[in-house]
């Protein structure tokens, strides 16, 4: 099957992004250094993440309001995807915490360790939905597990960590995130952002579809 030409684009854009993430001279920055050039990878997974986890947040309500087997589809690849982002997004900050903090974890971190609990609530999940035989019953749990792991992100990942000590930047003896975000990053950074986010809605439109034609055929074997 043949991509779509806005599917061509996300690619081109994302090895653009990429390409220029590696190239473009970085300005010093404290304890940061050259890693900063990862601020172009692990901040976006979480963006991406963010906006993938809403959007199955949605659908699941969605679901619970008016019961259809896309509508669970959409919520349950929306939800696959956020959760590959966030994993990608703890992976690129253990290596960045390698080279900053001289340690791939610390549990003198908040944010990493609520970042982790966030990721093992998505699990649960997945392990959830592999519960249930029956599909009605399925996706509906699903969607109401869905909804309660939705609501802990923004407390687990923004609300509790700003309360804490913290090695992230903006807490003492960090570079606070505006330094990061220097102009001339910032030229790479954003594209990078919606770079990501497009490449989550390819993802996720490959997942649904997917699913959406394997729910047929066993429609019509059954």
């Amino acid at each position: 099957m043949s991509l779509k030409p806005w599917k061509y684009i996300v690619a081109v854009w994302l090895t653009v992004v990429i390409a220029a993430g590696f190239l473009i001279p970085i300005p010093e920055i404290d304890i940061l250094q050259e890693s900063a050039r990862n601020l172009f990878l692990h901040v976006p997974m979480w963006f991406t993440m963010a906006v993938c986890f809403a959007g199955g947040f949605i659908y699941s309500i969605k679901y619970l309001n008016n019961p259809d087997p896309a509508t669970d589809f959409k919520a349950e690849s929306l939800t696959q995807v956020g959760l590959l982002f966030g994993i990608c997004g703890l992976i690129t900050g253990s290596i960045w915490a390698r080279f900053t903090w001289g340690s791939w974890w610390t549990f003198a971190e908040p944010r990493m360790n609520l970042s982790a609990l966030a990721m093992m609530i998505y699990v649960a999940y997945f392990v959830l939905r592999t519960a249930f035989d029956n599909p009605e019953q399925r996706a509906k749990i699903a969607a109401v597990f869905n909804v309660f792991a939705a609501t802990t992100i923004p407390f687990l990942l923004y609300i509790i960590p700003r309360q804490l000590p913290s090695l992230h930047p903006g807490a003492e003896g960090n570079p606070a995130f505006s330094e990061i975000t220097a102009p001339e990053l910032r030229y790479v950074f954003y594209p990078a952002v919606i770079g990501f986010v497009a490449l989550s809605i390819w993802l996720y439109d490959i997942l649904y579809r997917y699913k959406k034609v394997k729910y047929q055929l066993e429609q019509q074997r059954a």
